[in-house]
């Protein structure tokens, strides 16, 4: 490089690293820009129960919790940890790596002597971030990260599934949107889905019948005719009954699946929904846990034609919606008592100070030990979101 040409920043030179060598990459800058060594890329399983090391294919490096100790505590208060190590002359930082709102893992960095000033964590924060943009889009071109993400290997259903997905959550100025799926690793039919504009936000909830690769291809159908819908501008309902009729033309009606379907005003709190099916909706207001009643509609796919109508309710700031699937409300345990309101309703409350994605999490936490701790049989999805609203003469946005 020319003397007189500017030095590429650490985002350029991340952007243009090669997609499996971005930890590479990372270590190279963090030790030029911070003196920093032993920099770990952890990334979260699909459970979300450990950090798995980012390492060459095959993987190695052994995962750590991802809610207890150092590195856990940064991912789930998603604030930097400053660990003071057994060196005197260096310390440990853990940094959370957050896209959007989507909590993807840690960034551990062995920074030298008292280098863990509140203003160099900071600037390693930035970094962080800058990290994870690079990852999520390296995603695309490698399966080097998707790969750190599994402690073992997923069902052909899960793989499908995930890449279904637009993340585990979001985050704007309105609103932050955290949700989880379960059992992690043998997905059949649930999905939650998100689309974000300037002014609205639409959600989505959906359980296809059945299980497995049939439970799967189902879902993926209706997912994919929602969004076609929804990309062509036409309302909820309208969105509701093309996927119905895409659903009820590839099925004849054998096959169905029981859809949530949310748009929000970003500017009024207004929501308009569609209840097609069985997914359930909570709201809490101050200390009040209530499920929003909704006109039940019939499943998407059931019959020829369907029509389906809007409803509309309204969220205010400070409020908490709580989406779950027929796996969470319907679920039994060994000795038949189903998991029920009662249940529900005091996981919602014990939860209600924690961010979205640890309530969304303890929902099935507390699923998976009512039906004794042995793992779900049938799919469970928990979509939460905190709502905050737009400011009054907030300047609209896009992005």
């Amino acid at each position: 490089m020319n003397a007189a040409e500017p030095v590429p920043s650490a985002e350029a030179q991340l952007r243009s690293a090669p997609p499996h060598a971005l930890v590479a990459t990372a270590d190279r800058l963090l030790a030029e820009l911070f003196g920093a060594r032993d920099v770990t890329l952890l990334l979260a399983d699909y459970g979300l129960t450990v950090l798995q090391p980012v390492t060459h294919l095959p993987l190695t490096g052994e995962p750590v919790s991802a809610h207890d100790g150092p590195a856990g505590t940064a991912f789930t208060t998603q604030n930097p940890v400053v660990e003071v190590t057994a060196d005197p002359a260096s310390q440990r930082v853990h940094l959370p790596i957050t896209v959007r709102g989507d909590r993807l893992g840690v960034l551990s960095v062995r920074v030298p002597g008292s280098g863990a000033d509140p203003g160099t964590v900071l600037r390693l924060g930035d970094f962080a971030t800058a990290l994870g943009h690079e990852v999520t889009t390296a995603g695309r071109d490698t399966d080097l990260y998707l790969q750190a993400r599994r402690t073992r290997r997923l069902t052909l259903a899960a793989e499908m599934q995930w890449q279904l997905l637009p993340g585990r959550g979001c985050a704007r100025e309105e609103y932050v949107i955290g949700a989880h799926l379960e059992p992690a690793y043998a997905i059949g039919g649930d999905n939650f889905d998100w689309s974000t504009g300037a002014d609205h936000l639409t959600l989505t909830v959906t359980d296809g019948m059945g299980e497995g690769i049939e439970a799967s291809l189902l879902t993926n159908l209706t997912v994919s005719a929602l969004r076609n819908a929804r990309r062509a501008g036409i309302g909820l309902a309208d969105q509701a009954c093309l996927a119905d009729q895409a659903l009820f033309s590839q099925y004849g009606g054998k096959a169905y699946a029981s859809t949530l379907l949310l748009r929000f005003d970003l500017d009024t709190g207004t929501v308009r929904a569609v209840d097609a099916g069985s997914p359930q909706l909570y709201r809490l207001r101050g200390p009040a846990v209530e499920r929003v009643e909704l006109e039940a509609q019939l499943p998407l796919g059931m019959f020829e034609e369907t029509l389906y109508e809007e409803q509309t309710f309204h969220v205010e700031p400070g409020d908490r919606l709580v989406a779950i699937s027929t796996g969470v409300h319907g679920t039994r345990s060994a000795s038949g008592e189903v998991f029920g309101e009662g249940v529900l309703r005091q996981i919602l409350g014990a939860t209600r100070q924690t961010q979205p994605h640890e309530a969304a999490r303890a929902v099935v936490a507390g699923l998976i030990e009512h039906v004794g701790g042995e793992g779900l049989l049938a799919d469970a999805a928990v979509v939460c979101l905190d709502w905050t609203g737009r400011r009054s003469g907030a300047a609209r946005s896009g992005h």
